[in-house]
């Protein structure tokens, strides 16, 4: 094979799997004209059609599909070839690809950039914020990190932090007007303030629990999201009751005052987060290390005291 069949192939499989020009474009670095050129070298060079393109999607074709289906693997077992001679050197360097919610590169991967970069130098981390649930091994990602409930099947899971608890919130200004729910089943009278699943677009129904009694609400409100950056502003400004992860953020406001823990005995526990990443491929050095700073273990010790 040569290089401009590889690139040209590999190309045509990054489309294909994220199902767009503009993200496949990102993943290889590449401009968008410079991807759509690769692409009708590689379907002028065939003879054939492989994508079929609109102004708002891009597919395979009949012949894509089987060009795809033979191909992708491939050149995955050709990538985790690589990875693997690579790792065997034990030379912790080269492109490290994480896709992770917001809430872990908040709370996890931001306030160790700096401690990891220092440690590891010849290793680039490409982080992907992703809240849906991305197919890590389809979109060449070397690891993921979700909450434990919504891990992906058949994966190496590594726990990074103790299970959560999920809160009903509200700030004082709405329980003044409103008053306070006072067990969960009152939720159906109250203002709620909903979140939709990235990735099912399912919204969440609210799950309690009280000395061994479960209980499921379903509430109702104005506002549904699904994004941290406006479900939490809108409890703080008084939109509703909002059920949350008890993270940083939400105990901050707690502590100040800005919101109020309602329903205090009825709290439900939750997996904490996970980094993931597929039992068919050989860990990396540079995956390791970075497992190790996630779980703030020993870095080498030209990091120390720095």
């Amino acid at each position: 094979m040569r290089g401009s069949d590889y690139a040209e192939l590999k190309a045509f499989v990054a489309v294909v799997d994220r199902a767009s020009f503009a993200r496949a474009a990102d993943h290889l670095g590449l401009s968008r004209s410079a991807l759509s050129q690769t692409i009708r070298q590689l379907e002028t060079r065939l003879g054939v059609r492989l994508l079929n393109r609109t102004t708002r999607s891009v597919a395979p074709t009949e012949p894509g599909q089987r060009l795809h289906e033979r191909v992708a693997p491939m050149l995955r077992e050709m990538d985790d070839a690589v990875a693997q001679a690579v790792g065997s050197t034990n030379r912790t360097a080269g492109t490290l690809r994480i896709n992770t919610s917001s809430m872990a590169a908040k709370q996890l991967i931001a306030p160790r950039l700096g401690r990891f970069h220092r440690a590891y130098p010849d290793v680039v981390l490409d982080i992907v914020v992703d809240d849906g649930l991305s197919d890590i091994v389809a979109g060449g990602f070397d690891a993921g990190i979700r909450v434990g409930g919504r891990l992906q099947k058949d994966m190496v899971a590594v726990r990074l932090t103790p299970d959560v608890s999920l809160l009903a919130v509200a700030s004082p200004d709405y329980l003044a007007r409103f008053g306070a729910p006072r067990t969960p089943a009152d939720l159906h009278r109250h203002v709620c303030i909903r979140w939709r699943f990235p990735g099912s677009g399912r919204v969440a129904r609210w799950p309690f629990q009280k000395k061994g009694q479960r209980i499921e609400a379903e509430v109702d409100g104005p506002l549904i999201s699904n994004h941290q950056d406006i479900v939490v502003p809108a409890a703080l400004q008084g939109l509703g009751i909002f059920y949350a992860y008890n993270d940083d953020g939400i105990a901050e406001a707690l502590e100040r005052g800005l919101l109020k823990h309602v329903l205090p005995d009825w709290v439900q526990t939750v997996p904490g987060l996970y980094l993931y990443y597929s039992n068919r491929r050989h860990i990396r050095p540079a995956l390791r290390a970075f497992i190790d700073c996630l779980r703030d273990r020993d870095l080498p010790t030209r990091d120390r005291g720095r």
